[in-house]
């Protein structure tokens, strides 16, 4: 089995935790930016893009901080993928922080992917 290797991403974003929390916890709000259509039965999310599904349960949730996914087929629930939403006190900067897992020759394609979908999600609201 390849070794996952684990990245962090952080980028600001104008947008109240609040109003950025829904497009990471709902699937209305996920589909508009991550997959095609995303649908919710019980604490499963059906993610599908291209016709392919991706099934995710959600490991941990704190409202308008964070979210913690794992895949059903990825059978070690250490990795994961989240998304967690910090502000500056002192500035009051909302940041999003995705923390994600990849094989170790393919991190910077997650990375490039990650950033491509947050410049999708910075489109969609607006900021």
């Amino acid at each position: 089995m390849l070794t996952q290797t684990k990245f962090e991403l952080e980028f600001p974003i104008q947008a109240s935790p609040q109003m950025l929390f829904q497009y990471f916890a709902t699937p209305s709000g996920l589909s508009e930016w991550f997959a095609d259509n995303v649908n919710l039965r019980g604490d499963i999310y059906t993610f599908i893009w291209d016709g392919a599904e991706e099934k995710a349960k959600v490991l941990q949730e704190r409202p308008n901080e964070k979210i913690k996914f794992t895949w059903l087929e990825e059978e070690n629930e250490k990795i994961y993928f989240e998304f967690k939403i910090q502000v500056d006190e002192l500035t009051k900067d909302v940041s999003l922080i995705i923390t994600d897992f990849a094989e170790e020759d393919e991190v910077d394609e997650s990375k490039m992917f990650w950033e491509n979908q947050i410049e999708e999600l910075k489109h969609t609201i607006g900021a």
